[in-house]
């Protein structure tokens, strides 16, 4: 299939589990493949820069940053923000972790939940072990078991919220509330050896989805993650090595290129996953119909998330994903309908994800 994300070699995982050899010796999972080599380091700075695609590097003001990339890393599917945090979080791909959508049918609970808000598709809260969710040990118990100090640098604002409860297990919190703090915050703490600083920038995702890749606002939002990898290149102190990338790209629909499901026949199957991968359960007939309605194509999920699903992975995932063409994208009821950018599918705009280096 094409476009099919790489696990073994060139994935955001064998980054992360790239990292984790260099501080501790031993990972869970492969490192990086041949040609995409790290600097050895005493302290290593990972900067997430939220929705930055390798395509998102082609804007006029992204210069810097498209001149530190090394290669292309491919994003986990499906190519979403709580997917790949927690494959950051894990080194592993969904298929191992067990987080295998945006919007995610828990059959514990017998419902479908945001997993970046944890609310239901309704908005109501969602009560949960939030610090179950993951596999343990996580990265950040392994590193500490290895002798590494993990600390995360987030928007303040996410200090407490049930996602960074799941995803930071084990690992030292330290909110930043403007862009300033955020680059001061993680250049002090790069200071010591035998680090992992994580430092996370939503700017990019938010523009995106909100504006559109043309307007002012994503240009002024290229322009802040600029300066944050220009201002930790600049400050990082010898023996720290800076390394950034991405959770996934950006792709762009019209109005025109949304299909709402709203046909009452359709109220029968149960919807999750995103908009870009839809993912099914109900009879096969009524899936394939679907499928044909909007011209596009029913797959087995299991095919893309990984190898060796978990039985957790397992009961999570859809019976059948629906991906629709790439100029598509399909809103089940709940689904929000309002934005100008998606992501989740498998376009080179959504998997493809820089390598850059400090």
């Amino acid at each position: 299939m094409a476009n099919r994300p790489s696990y073994q070699g060139s994935g955001l995982g064998n980054l992360v589990a790239e990292i984790e050899t260099r501080l501790t010796g031993s990972t869970v999972w492969p490192g990086l493949g041949e040609g995409l080599d790290l600097p050895d380091g005493d302290t290593y700075v990972l900067v997430l820069f939220d929705g930055l695609g390798v395509a998102q590097l082609d804007h006029p003001e992204a210069v810097s940053m498209a001149g530190a990339n090394i290669g292309t890393l491919h994003a986990p599917f499906p190519t979403t923000t709580s997917v790949s945090l927690a494959t950051v979080a894990t080194a592993l791909p969904p298929s191992r972790h067990g987080q295998v959508a945006h919007l995610t049918w828990f059959e514990e609970l017998g419902v479908v939940v945001n997993t970046l808000k944890w609310v239901t598709l309704a908005g109501d809260p969602v009560a949960y072990d939030y610090g179950s969710l993951l596999p343990s040990p996580n990265l950040w118990e392994r590193l500490r078991a290895g002798g590494v100090e993990p600390i995360t640098v987030q928007p303040g604002d996410f200090t407490g919220s049930p996602l960074s409860r799941a995803l930071y297990r084990g690992a030292r919190f330290e909110g930043a509330w403007d862009i300033g703090d955020l680059i001061e915050a993680t250049v002090a703490l790069s200071a010591e050896p035998r680090r992992l600083v994580f430092t996370y920038v939503p700017h990019v995702d938010v523009a995106g989805h909100v504006f559109g890749l043309g307007s002012e606002e994503f240009t002024e939002a290229m322009k802040v993650v600029v300066a944050v990898w220009e201002g930790l290149a600049a400050g990082l102190p010898p023996g720290a090595v800076l390394v950034g990338t991405a959770d996934h790209g950006l792709a762009e629909f019209a109005e025109s290129e949304k299909h709402l499901v709203r046909e009452p026949r359709y109220d029968e199957l149960r919807f999750a996953g995103d908009p870009r991968g839809v993912q099914l359960w109900g009879p096969p007939g009524l899936m394939q119909s679907l499928a044909t309605d909007t011209a596009g194509q029913l797959i087995d999920p299991t095919d893309l998330i990984g190898p060796d699903p978990t039985p957790t992975a397992l009961s999570r995932l859809g019976e059948r994903l629906l991906l629709p063409p790439d100029d598509r994208v399909i809103l089940p009821k709940g689904f929000d309908k309002r934005l100008r950018c998606y992501h989740g599918g498998l376009s080179p705009a959504e998997v493809e994800i820089p390598l850059l280096l400090g």
